[in-house]
């Protein structure tokens, strides 16, 4: 079988929207992994719903399917990255949160997307542990309940650091279809389990995969070649469970090089496979 490979937008900062966009196609990706941000069709803008199906047609246009990725840095507030969060004592910013998923899972439906993934966030100093762990659910239905009400899919990844840090801390919450947003590198990071067995082990339950290159014990997405990824054995692992939804190159501090690393991405992809 044929994987199907697609380009983050985060690792494309520096670039117009259309232009990452055309980029991504030109290079041959079969789709792009569009992170929203305040530069890359922004939810809080005032013309959302029009920009939503511009985008949505242009991807249509240039034949790319999509992945929607929500970790814009300082989109919610300019002042503290990620924040708030799913898991923020005040109620009305973990209210925000939520309300930026479930215009990122209309943007899914509107492209439809494979997934849109989300992470939980970490918990500060001063919240308790039981009050995360409750405010994580309770966010996480509302979105997987959103979803199925749009028709598509949320698919929550576990981070290294945040609350949900593991695949094991993703299937310990167990909550209705909710699938799991797959980032091999972290399973590097964390040392939980090689990523091709985790791939194998929790094929069932991927909503979206991505892949990069890392080194153990350290978060930082590194392009193809530079870290201890068994890139091969991955996509081993993806074609061998029939994978056939995209597979997402996260490479997010290389925007200042994007137009060389794109297509460089998706050359050693192509050659690993």
């Amino acid at each position: 079988m044929t994987l199907r490979f697609a380009y983050n937008t985060n690792g494309a900062a520096n670039h117009r929207l259309d232009d990452a966009l055309a980029l991504i196609a030109d290079a041959g990706y079969d789709g792009v992994a569009l992170t929203l941000d305040i530069h890359h069709l922004d939810p809080f803008s005032d013309d959302f719903p029009a920009e939503r199906r511009r985008v949505a047609a242009r991807l249509r246009q240039l034949g790319l399917a999509s992945v929607i990725e929500t970790g814009a840095r300082f989109l919610l507030d300019p002042r503290a990255k990620h924040e708030p969060t799913l898991l923020t004592a005040d109620p009305a910013g973990r209210a925000r949160r939520v309300e930026f998923l479930s215009r990122a899972l209309e943007v899914a439906a509107e492209t439809g997307a494979d997934a849109m993934s989300f992470w939980a966030g970490v918990p500060k100093p001063d919240v308790a542990p039981d009050d995360a762990r409750a405010w994580l659910r309770d966010g996480a239905e509302q979105v997987a309940r959103r979803a199925a009400d749009l028709g598509t899919t949320a698919a929550l990844e576990p981070e290294p650091g945040m609350l949900i840090e593991t695949v094991d801390d993703w299937a310990a919450l167990a909550i209705p279809g909710l699938l799991l947003a797959l980032d091999t590198g972290h399973c590097i990071v964390t040392g939980e389990r090689e990523p091709a067995a985790a791939v194998t082990e929790f094929a069932p339950h991927l909503g979206t995969v991505t892949i990069e290159d890392m080194k153990r014990g350290v978060h930082v997405h590194l392009p193809f070649g530079e870290g201890d990824m068994d890139v091969p054995g991955v996509l081993r692992s993806l074609r061998a469970i029939g994978f056939q939804k995209l597979i997402c190159v996260e490479v997010s501090r290389e925007s200042h090089r994007a137009d060389t690393i794109i297509p460089a991405s998706l050359a050693y992809l192509r050659a690993a496979a």
